[in-house]
């Protein structure tokens, strides 16, 4: 099979040390590279002495199958993610972090952090204001993605996947390679590697664990029109027309009982982890409130509908 290439012609900031703190790609697309088109780009390129950085063109053709090799090549599979070239999980991101610098994000852009606390006299002078230290920048500092709502840009990181429809409202928070593949009401936590399906919930409050929580290598999913309920959290993956109660977390080891399943020999209900559940379509969780214990059964019908005048 031929390789998977993605594109970006840009801009990408460079601190005083040498070290390349990001890449922004504002033309990029698949297949084969553009003519350059670098009129308009190269007119912003030059020395920022404010924050001891220069800022040189960049154009770069990657293979989305092999691993990062560089902070431009890291940047622009982010890109890639959040212009909805390519979807989460169906890129390598393989040592990426090596790749990515900490950087003191600002009004005015990108800086070295050792550069932030040693300039900070300038900067104020400046109004220049230090509004994180992170390795990932606020998705719309690069990326405007259409038809989505973002009413906190701090709480979405660049590499998230946002489709039309979406709306992420200002507890929501969506991490890189992580989103929604098609409009979805987003109030709680999608964490790295989640993919949420068209037209599902994620309540207020409400987290999912991604695969770098405790270093783990299985990916959640939640299908379509499912909703997770309020301060809810799941650790398995969700099918089609699932409700998880609000309150209620489910991890891989999660004992749940069958409600409606058969009984076992001594009369009782089966009881299984809730891995055996993970990713079958029409499930309702919810915890006893007398025994304390997580129930599911299966559910008729479809899941949630969303309130179309918030996603139009």
């Amino acid at each position: 099979m031929s390789a998977r290439t993605v594109w970006g012609i840009g801009l990408t900031t460079i601190a005083g040390n040498g070290t390349v703190l990001d890449a922004w790609y504002p033309q990029v697309g698949t297949g084969s590279v553009m003519e350059a088109e670098l009129g308009e780009l190269e007119a912003h390129a030059g020395a920022d002495e404010r924050r001891n950085v220069r800022i040189e063109t960049v154009q770069l053709q990657i293979d989305l199958d092999a691993a990062p090799a560089s902070t431009a090549d890291a940047y622009l599979r982010l890109h890639a993610l959040s212009h909805l070239l390519v979807r989460p999980n169906e890129l390598s991101l393989d040592g990426i972090f090596a790749h990515l610098p900490n950087v003191a994000w600002t009004n005015a852009g990108p800086m070295h952090p050792d550069d932030a606390a040693r300039l900070q006299p300038q900067m104020r002078r400046h109004s220049i204001q230090v509004q994180g230290l992170d390795k990932f920048p606020r998705l719309t500092d690069y990326v405007q993605p259409a038809g989505v709502r973002i009413a906190d840009a701090a709480r979405v990181r660049l590499g998230a996947h946002l489709s039309p429809g979406t709306t992420v409202m200002h507890e929501g928070f969506v991490n890189f390679n992580a989103g929604t593949l098609g409009a979805s009401m987003v109030e709680g936590r999608i964490s790295q590697g989640v993919v949420v399906g068209e037209g599902s919930d994620i309540g207020g409050g409400a987290s999912i664990m991604g695969t770098l929580s405790g270093g783990g290598t299985v990916r959640v999913s939640i299908g379509a029109r499912t909703l997770l309920g309020a301060n809810s959290g799941l650790g398995i993956a969700l099918g089609d027309d699932c409700i998880l109660e609000a309150g209620v977390y489910i991890t891989a080891g999660s004992k749940v009982v069958l409600a409606d399943g058969p009984n076992t020999a001594d009369g009782g209900k089966r009881i299984v982890k809730a891995a055996e559940l993970s990713g079958r379509d029409g499930l309702l969780f919810w915890r006893n409130s007398v025994t304390g214990a997580i129930e599911a059964k299966q559910r008729d019908g479809v899941g949630v509908t969303l309130n179309e005048a918030l996603h139009a």
